[in-house]
């Protein structure tokens, strides 16, 4: 992995949110390739119980300004930058007042999903991918965690499909069993044919579940991780039926080969 580029984009990393299956992994993979040599920039969003003065977070104004256009609204990017203490990484915030200024993540305290969690996720896409523009940086793989960045995939192959500085990465998408009950917003599949997508780009998200959101995400990958043991039997039978390489869900023990060796023998070998 010495000198590869990896890119990682997942809804949440610690020590910024509580420690889960995602959180976790997002750190120590881009941790394992950072070790090894290799160059990595990791992306999350900007959720308002992020302590901004406990993680020292700070506008790079230079990448901020840009607005994004969400269902016909232009949307003003922030981009905030924090390091990780003692890892020599950086995290890159996406942030935005509408969408990321209330005190939780994903869901009220009540536990209902926020109405916009879906125009959430497609901001998140799009300013992940015009920010790495700016920042001039070609990823050799970008690989996706947590389902509010399971559009990434998507608008990269089709959206910006015909932009050169991705021409070459591979896209990995991690599956969890991080789920959420119901559905988001029905309009989702209007929202993001707005932006000029085809009809069968989005077939899955007439229902727009968990399920049917990863589905579409492994869809536009090249390759797929099993992030879990738990992962619902729909999608296993789903990436099965691929033929895509998948690393099957590895314990923490052995995890660092497992990755290094999926990246460089069935990732990277593509090529």
């Amino acid at each position: 992995m010495k000198d590869k580029r990896v890119l990682y984009v997942s809804s949440e990393v610690i020590p910024y949110l509580p420690e889960t299956d995602i959180s976790s992994t997002s750190f120590e993979a881009a941790k394992m390739v950072n070790n090894l040599g290799g160059q990595i920039r990791i992306f999350m969003p900007r959720f308002g119980n992020i302590n901004e003065r406990r993680h020292q977070l700070h506008e790079v104004i230079r990448l901020s300004g840009m607005n994004l256009v969400i269902n016909d609204l232009d949307m003003p990017l922030i981009i905030k930058v924090a390091s990780i203490p003692k890892e020599r990484m950086q995290v890159y915030f996406i942030d935005n007042e509408d969408y990321f200024k209330r005190k939780a993540t994903l869901t009220d305290e009540d536990g209902n999903l926020f109405s916009d969690n879906d125009e959430r996720a497609i901001f998140f896409a799009k300013g992940v991918i015009e920010t790495v523009k700016k920042l001039n940086w070609s990823p050799d793989i970008i690989h996706v965690h947590g389902w509010l960045s399971s559009l990434l995939p998507l608008y990269l192959r089709n959206y910006y499909g015909n932009e050169p500085l991705f021409k070459d990465s591979k896209i990995v998408t991690s599956v969890y069993n991080q789920s959420f009950d119901g559905t988001l917003d029905e309009e989702l599949r209007e929202k993001i044919l707005f932006d000029g997508f085809e009809n069968a780009n989005v077939k899955h998200l007439k229902t727009p579940n968990f399920v049917n959101l990863i589905k579409t995400a492994v869809d536009n990958s090249d390759a797929v991780v099993m992030g879990g043991d738990n992962v619902p039997e729909e999608l296993k039978t789903y990436v099965d039926k691929l033929n895509k390489p998948v690393l099957p869900f590895t314990e923490k023990e052995n995890f660092s080969h497992a990755y290094q060796e999926f990246y460089d023998t069935k990732v990277l070998s593509e090529k």
